[in-house]
C-alpha cells in the first residue's frame, strides 16, 4: 500500500487528496493534517458541509483532548481528564480522477463512540474506542470537489442513561480517552476488492495447520467483494515469499465474482523447509502477498505477515513454541504517554517494544483492549509472544445487575474486530475475553455478587467460532472474594490470576500457596499470573521495606518497597514451572483518574518505567538481571540521594556470580549474588558526599556503576521514625529516617490507610495524639516483642523514646520492659498511665554508653505488646 501525508493547503482550508502512483489496485491517502477541532456540545449545524468553523483550533491526525497523570501532588494547568463530546471537520479536495472509483473512510481507532458525516450525509457509527472500522462513502464524496467529513467522538463516562451505557468498557483502572488517536485515510479501490468491509479486517486470513520440517501447509481464507451490478471474471494470485523477498510458494486460481456479491476463496499453498518463528529466539518471517487482477490488470493487493509456529499451553508444563518449553515471562502495556494521551506516534510504539525487549521479557499482555497495528507488527518482528485482550473489564452492568443484551453484543462486535483484525499476527497465543468483570462489589464492598458469568460465556463462545485454532483466556481477581460469587475461572481455555499479595493484601510469600491451591482445584487447566506486582515513586523512598505498612492507595510508595514485593514475588512464580506464563502489572505508569498516589497525580505507578519512559526504575534492572541475556550491574536506590542515616546496606542488581564494592575509594570486599541480588550489609558512610562504586566481570565483559549518596554526620546521633516507611523533618528541622535497625515486632499506624476506591471509603474520624508538639511523629509505631540494633559511633549518648497508646481497650493493661544490655532503662512501664490517658503523647530519657559500635534496645512485653513511635539518640 502506498501512503501519501497531506501537506499544505492549510490557508484555503482544504486537504488535497492525490493518488499514489503505480499499479497497486488500492490506494490510500493518510488523513492527518488540516483538521479542524472544539470539545463540547452540539453546535448548531455543525454537521453541515457549510458551517463556519474558521475559529476552531487546527489539529493534526493522532488527536486527542486528554492529558491524564503527571508526576506531582496536584494537577497542572496540562491535564485534562474531560469526558464528553469532540467535533473534527476536515475539507478535503478530492480530485476528479478517482471518479468511477469505490471510497472508503478508514480510522485505525475514534474513543469512544465515533459518527461520520461527509457533505452532511450521516455516512456510520461505530461503537467502541479500540478498533479499525470503514465506512463506503462512494456516493457522499464529490471528485474534482472540496468535500467536508464531519466526525464526532463522543467519550463519555458511563453511567445509565449516557450514550455509553453498552458500550465495554463501563469502568476500569484506566482512562478512556477521546478523540481520532490512531490514524485516519481515504481509499479507494476498484469496485472488485479484498474486502474492506468486514468488520476492519485486511480481508486476508492465514494459518498453518499442519508444519514439520519438511514442509507447512498454509491455508489462505480470503474475502472478496463485488460492489458493481455485474459479474467479474477475475484470478487471484497469491505468493508466499520469505525475508529476503524471494518467492518459496505461489498459487493461482479463477474466480467469478457475481454483481453485488460477497465470497470467500480458500487456498492451500504448501511451504517447503519452512523456517519457525521461535519468538526472541529467532522470530521469522515470511509474507503473503494476495491479488486480484482481471487479465494483466491489478486490481487490489493485500499484503500480511506469516509466522510459521506451533504452541502448546499445558496445564502441568507450561508453554511451549515449535515442541520446546518456553517459559512465558513478560509484563502488561497500556498505551498511553504523558502529554500525548494515547495519540501515540510510530515511534513511541517502536520505543515502548525495545525498553520492553531490553528488559528480557519474552512476552506481552496487551492491557485491556485491541492496540495498534503498530504494536503488533513490532510484537511479530521482535518475537513477543502477545497475550490479545477485548476490553470487558471490571463489570459487566452499571447497577450490578445481568448485562443487558445491548452490552453483549457490543462486546461481542469488539470481539470479532479484535480476533479478525490481528488473526494473522504469529505473535499472538491467546484471545482474552475478559478481565476483572466482577471486581466493583468488591471494591465497594457490596455483598451481592457480580453477575458476569453469562456474558464471558458469550464472548467466549464467539471468540471459539471466529478462531478455534487459539485457546481464550481471562484474567481473574477475585474468586472466593464474596459468599455465592459466580466462578468465572473455569470458563476459558487459559485462567491468569491477577493477585497484589503484599500489596493489597497478605505477603509477597503468600502468592507461591494461593498458585498451588488454585493448581489443584482447576489441574486440567493451565494457570497464569496475569498481574502481580506493586507502586513505586521516583522521588519516595524507605530505608527498610519491612519498616512499616503500606499506603497502596495514598502516599508515600517508596521505590525500594516496589523492588521488594517484586524480589519475594518473583520467588515464587520462577519455581513453578507449571505456570503457563507470568506478566507484570505493569511495564510502564499509565493514567487513572481515580488514583492520587506516590509521588503522581492520576497514575497508577506500578510501571517498570516512568509514564515519560525516561527512567528506569531498580525493578526493571531486577527483571534485566533475571530474565536477559545481557550483562547487568545496577546499584538499587540510586534515587534516594540525600540519606537519612550515616549507615546503609549497599544492595545491587546483576547477573554475575559476585562483584565488589568500594566507597570513597576504599575497597569493602566481593559479595555473592544469590539470586541475582548482591548485598553488603551496614556500610559506613562519611558526612556529605559519597561515592559508591561496584564494579563485576560478566560473561567475559568488565562492567561498573557509581552513584553518589549525600550522607549524615554519625556524631549528631540517630533518630527513627518507628512502624513507617517514610522519614519526617519536624517544625525545628530534625529529620527523622524510616523504621530500621530493628529485629521483631510490626510496623502500624494510628489511622489505618483507607482501602478500596474513594466511593466506597467509611466516613471515620481520624484519631489524633494529644499534647504532642510533633503530632507526625506518632502516626505510626512498632509494636510486639522487639529489638532495635541502632550502629552508632562508641561513646556517651542521650536516648529519647516517644510513647502514644493507640489503643484505649488496650491501655489498663498494657506494660513493657525495655532493656539496653543488662540494664533496665523502662521498668512496667504504661504508656497510658504515664501520660495521663490513651492517646497522649509521652516521652522517656536515659543516658547511654555505647563500646562496641551499637546500641541495643530489647523491648520486652510483659502485660502486652510493648510499643514505640519514634527513638532519638542524641550526643550527651
Amino acid at each position: 500500500m502506498g501512503f501519501l501525508v497531506f501537506a499544505g493547503a492549510l490557508a484555503s482550508r482544504a486537504e488535497s487528496a492525490t493518488p499514489t502512483k503505480g499499479d497497486a489496485g488500492r490506494s490510500v491517502h493518510e488523513l492527518a493534517a488540516g483538521w479542524r477541532f472544539r470539545f463540547g456540545g452540539d453546535p448548531a449545524g455543525v454537521t453541515d458541509a457549510g458551517y463556519d468553523d474558521r475559529s476552531w483550533e487546527t489539529v493534526t491526525i493522532p488527536h486527542t483532548w486528554n492529558r491524564v497523570g503527571e508526576y506531582g501532588l496536584t494537577p497542572s494547568p496540562a491535564m485534562n481528564n474531560s469526558h464528553g463530546i469532540g467535533w473534527y471537520r476536515l475539507h478535503l479536495d478530492v480530485p476528479a480522477n478517482v471518479a468511477g472509483r469505490h471510497l472508503f473512510l478508514q480510522f485505525d481507532a475514534v474513543g469512544n463512540i465515533a459518527e461520520v458525516w461527509v457533505n452532511g450525509v450521516h455516512v456510520g457509527r461505530h461503537e467502541g474506542a479500540f478498533s479499525r472500522f470503514r465506512f463506503d462513502v462512494t456516493d457522499q464524496l464529490k471528485p474534482g470537489a472540496t468535500n467536508v467529513i464531519v466526525v464526532k467522538a463522543d467519550n463519555s463516562k458511563p453511567a445509565i442513561g449516557a450514550s455509553t451505557e453498552n458500550i465495554i468498557p463501563l469502568g476500569g483502572d484506566f482512562f478512556v480517552n477521546g478523540g481520532i488517536y490512531r490514524q485516519a485515510a481515504l481509499i479507494d479501490t476498484d469496485s472488485a476488492q479484498i474486502d474492506l468491509l468486514d468488520y476492519g479486517s485486511p480481508g486476508v486470513y492465514l494459518s498453518t495447520p499442519e508444519v514439520t520440517d519438511t514442509e507447512a501447509k498454509v491455508m489462505v481464507l480470503t474475502k472478496l467483494r463485488n460492489l458493481a451490478g455485474s459479474e467479474r471474471a477475475l484470478t487471484l494470485v497469491t505468493t508466499v515469499r520469505d525475508a529476503a523477498n524471494h518467492a518459496v510458494a505461489s498459487d493461482s486460481v479463477a474466480v467469478k465474482l457475481t454483481g453485488a456479491s460477497a465470497t470467500d476463496v480458500r487456498r492451500v499453498l504448501t511451504l517447503p523447509k519452512p523456517r519457525r518463528w521461535r519468538g526472541r529466539e529467532d522470530p521469522y518471517l515470511y509474507a503473503v502477498t494476495v491479488e486480484l487482477r482481471e487479465r494483466d490488470r491489478l486490481i487490489d493487493r493485500v499484503k500480511q505477515p506469516l509466522g510459521v509456529r506451533t504452541f502448546h499451553f499445558d496445564a502441568n508444563n507450561g508453554f511451549s513454541l515449535n515442541g520446546q518449553p518456553l517459559p512465558l515471562r513478560g509484563a502488561s502495556r497500556h498505551q498511553d504517554r504523558l502529554g500525548k494521551g494515547w495519540a501515540l506516534s510510530p515511534q513511541d510504539h517502536a520505543e515502548d517494544m525495545a525498553i520492553m525487549a531490553e528488559m528480557g521479557v519474552n512476552t506481552i499482555r496487551g492491557a485491556h483492549y485491541q492496540h495498534a497495528q503498530e504494536w503488533y507488527d513490532a510484537a511479530d518482528r521482535t518475537g513477543m509472544v502477545m497475550w490479545a485482550e477485548v476490553p470487558f473489564v471490571h463489570q459487566s452492568s452499571l447497577s450490578n445487575e445481568a448485562p443487558t443484551k445491548a452490552l453483549i453484543d457490543n462486546g461481542k462486535s469488539q470481539l470479532v474486530e479484535l480476533i479478525r483484525q490481528n488473526y494473522n499476527h504469529p505473535s499472538i497465543v491467546t484471545w482474552s475475553v475478559g478481565n476483572e468483570t466482577d471486581i466493583r462489589p468488591v471494591q465497594l464492598g457490596i455483598k451481592t455478587p457480580a453477575q458476569s458469568l453469562v456474558m464471558l460465556k458469550a464472548l467466549n463462545d464467539r471468540a471459539k467460532q471466529e478462531d478455534p485454532s487459539r485457546p481464550t483466556a481471562y484474567a481473574d481477581c477475585c474468586e472466593d472474594a464474596i459468599p455465592g460469587q459466580q466462578i468465572l475461572s473455569n470458563v476459558t481455555d487459559v485462567i491468569g490470576y491477577n493477585r497484589y499479595f503484599g500489596w493489597y493484601y497478605g505477603k509477597p510469600e503468600d502468592l507461591g500457596a494461593f498458585l498451588d491451591k488454585m493448581h489443584a482445584r482447576y489441574p486440567a487447566m493451565p494457570v497464569g499470573v496475569s498481574e502481580y506486582g506493586a507502586g513505586g515513586g521516583l522521588s519516595q523512598h524507605t530505608d527498610n521495606p519491612l519498616g512499616g505498612p503500606i499506603n497502596v492507595f495514598g502516599r508515600p510508595h517508596p521505590e525500594e518497597y516496589q523492588s521488594w514485593v517484586h524480589e519475594q514475588s518473583w520467588k515464587a512464580l520462577e519455581a513453578r514451572h507449571y505456570l503457563a506464563g507470568v506478566w507484570i502489572w505493569n511495564m510502564f505508569d499509565f493514567p487513572s483518574d481515580l488514583r492520587e498516589e506516590g509521588d503522581a497525580i492520576y497514575l497508577n505507578d506500578k510501571g517498570m518505567v516512568s509514564f515519560d519512559r525516561k527512567v528506569r526504575k531498580d525493578v526493571f534492572y531486577f527483571y534485566k538481571a533475571q530474565w536477559s541475556t545481557e550483562p547487568v550491574l545496577h546499584i538499587t536506590s540510586r534515587r534516594y540521594v540525600d540519606r537519612a542515616y550515616p549507615v546503609t546496606d549497599v544492595r545491587v542488581y546483576s547477573n554475575a556470580d559476585k562483584a565488589t564494592l568500594a566507597v570513597n575509594g576504599v575497597a569493602l570486599g566481593e559479595a555473592a549474588c544469590p539470586e541475582r541480588i548482591c548485598v553488603w550489609s551496614n556500610i559506613a558512610l562519611r558526612p556529605g558526599k559519597n561515592e559508591v562504586r561496584v564494579s563485576a566481570l560478566i560473561h567475559g565483559h568488565a562492567l561498573s556503576d557509581t552513584i553518589t549518596w549525600n550522607a549524615p554526620d554519625a556524631a549528631h546521633g540517630m533518630h527513627i521514625k518507628s512502624g513507617s516507611l517514610s522519614g519526617l523533618m519536624t517544625a525545628d528541622g530534625q529529620r527523622f529516617g524510616s523504621d530500621n535497625f530493628f529485629a521483631g515486632g510490626e510496623g502500624k499506624t494510628l489511622n489505618p490507610f483507607p482501602h478500596g476506591s474513594n466511593e466506597s471509603r467509611p466516613d471515620v474520624s481520624p484519631r489524633q495524639i494529644k499534647d504532642a508538639k510533633e503530632p507526625a511523629l506518632y502516626a505510626a509505631y512498632r509494636e510486639g516483642a522487639f529489638q532495635y540494633r541502632i550502629p552508632l559511633p562508641n561513646g556517651r549518648w542521650q536516648v529519647t523514646l516517644f510513647f502514644a497508646e493507640p489503643d484505649a481497650t488496650a491501655a489498663a493493661s498494657r506494660t513493657f520492659s525495655v532493656k539496653t544490655g543488662a540494664t533496665t532503662v523502662l521498668d512496667h512501664f504504661n504508656p497510658s498511665t504515664a501520660a495521663g490517658g490513651a492517646f497522649k503523647a509521652v516521652e522517656r530519657h536515659f543516658p547511654v554508653e555505647v563500646k562496641d559500635g551499637k546500641l541495643v534496645l530489647d523491648f520486652v512485653p510483659e502485660g502486652g505488646s510493648a510499643i514505640v513511635s519514634a527513638i532519638a539518640v542524641t550526643p550527651n
